[in-house]
């Protein structure tokens, strides 16, 4: 059950992704930009997380890089948020 909740929270990001980057390219807003590549690595992030939990097993840990993953996604989203300005 746990495989499903993961992959379903990777898919969601996905799909974030790519309408804020399609409301990029329409708009042309670099909030937008940014919003779309945090959460692009979000969606790495969640299927590092997918991986670690379901496929390599409990000899194998992730959670380091998946640290590493979000803190670059989220510090993307900050970058935008404080010194991009239009």
């Amino acid at each position: 059950m746990a495989g499903v909740f993961y992959t379903l929270c990777t898919i969601t990001a996905f799909f974030c992704f790519c309408l804020l980057l399609r409301a990029y390219y329409r708009s042309r807003y670099k909030l937008l930009l940014w919003g779309s590549l945090c959460f692009l690595g979000l969606t790495l992030n969640n299927g590092l997380l997918a991986a670690d939990k379901l496929l390599l097993g409990p000899e194998v840990n992730l959670f380091t890089w998946r640290l590493v993953l979000a803190l670059i996604a989220m510090m993307v989203l900050l970058y935008g948020i404080i010194w991009d300005v239009d």
